[in-house]
């Protein structure tokens, strides 16, 4: 049996960032009013030039750098999202490309349980033998598609990019399990209605705004408080364990009220759910791996820690995946790595004129030596 082990992890936000005190400034709406009803104090949202595939590179880089890999040593690379730079080519494989990878490439599109059905995916590749490493995206630039004289909606979405890179391994560890779930019955609950094949845009689908997201808030509360503590009983009972032996939950974050919900339904306390939803929004495909990354970083995800990630969304969807993190090894050169960039940079040039000047001292001694 191989094992697909996180071995690597990064994230990037866009650099702008819209609180609720700017909104409040665009629709009637208010920060108390925001925070109380999903938790949301701010949200990053793409400016000029950052899209999905640039948000995805930089995180995957740093997926990468922190795993002591190149571009070069993937086999393959999995992008969840619903907001690709174009409809056509894939945005996988334009990610693929600037990273310099040679490998084949994919989107998978689950709305906000995009990223979890990609993990999934990625373990079968390494459990089958066909791949040893893979790298998983969930990405979304979603702001375009928001409404934003909406205020139902506009306040609740964001954009980033978190990414994973899954090595097969002996020990088990990375993916113990996972549940992929899914209703159509209530696709229109959370929809675009134009855009697709379907129903092309025109200047009609453009003035009713049905270009945007549309959601039924209600029945997408109640869809997701039923399914998101049961999707995560059972992917634990799947790996064989119980929730006391999980160390950490890390939803979907999309909406405060909807975690803590899930938190007593599982009777988890809050201090063992990770939440960064006010600093975000909902970020769809991104939202689970972006809070990954930040639970290593703040030290609530560990070496062997258990992990349950699980999220539900567009489609309707839900999945739920066991994750038991192996020993966080340090890739080559990690020490230098820490430095910041543009520390390093200086460093280099440093020593470059070091080495000039050393071979301008030592020209001419070279040259009295030769004659001899």
């Amino acid at each position: 049996m191989k094992y697909g082990r996180i071995v690597g992890w990064g994230k990037c936000a866009p650099h702008k960032v819209l609180t609720n005190f700017d909104l409040e400034k665009m629709v009637d709406t208010s920060d108390e009013w925001i925070v109380t009803r999903t938790g949301i104090r701010e949200r990053h949202i793409a400016g000029e030039g950052e899209t999905t595939a640039s948000l995805s590179v930089t995180a995957a880089r740093q997926a990468l750098e922190r795993a002591g890999l190149q571009p070069a040593d993937l086999d393959l690379i999995l992008v969840a999202t619903s907001s690709p730079d174009y409809l056509l080519p894939p945005v996988s494989s334009i990610i693929q490309d600037r990273l310099g990878a040679k490998c084949g490439a994919f989107m998978v599109t689950a709305g906000c349980t995009g990223f979890v059905y990609a993990l999934a995916t990625a373990q079968q590749f390494i459990a089958s033998g066909a791949y040893r490493h893979v790298l998983v995206v969930g990405a979304e630039v979603i702001s375009p598609a928001v409404d934003w004289t909406d205020r139902n909606t506009c306040v609740l979405f964001g954009d980033g990019a978190g990414a994973v890179v899954l090595k097969a391994s002996e020990e088990p560890t990375g993916v113990l399990s996972f549940v992929l779930g899914s209703d159509g019955s209530g696709a229109k609950h959370l929809w675009m209605p134009a855009g697709g094949v379907a129903r092309p845009p025109t200047h009609e689908t453009v003035d009713r705004r049905e270009h945007t997201i549309q959601m039924n808030g209600r029945e997408v509360f109640k869809f997701a408080t039923r399914v998101l503590a049961s999707a995560a009983v059972e992917a634990v009972e799947k790996a064989g364990l119980t929730m006391d032996e999980i160390d950490l939950l890390i939803p979907h974050q999309a909406n405060a009220r909807i975690i803590e919900l899930a938190a007593r339904q599982l009777g988890l306390p809050m201090e063992k759910v990770f939440v960064n939803i006010d600093r975000y929004g909902n970020t769809s495909a991104a939202s689970i791996p972006i809070a990954l990354v930040e639970a290593i970083e703040q030290g609530y995800v560990k070496e062997n820690s258990t992990v349950v990630m699980v999220g539900f969304g567009a489609g309707l969807t839900w999945a739920a995946a066991v994750v038991k993190m192996g020993v966080f090894t340090q890739p080559r050169y990690a020490l230098w790595r820490t430095i910041p960039s543009r520390a390093r940079t200086r460093a280099r040039v440093a020593v470059g004129a070091l080495q000039m000047r050393a071979g301008a001292l030592l020209l001419p001694l070279y040259a009295r030596v030769t004659k001899r």
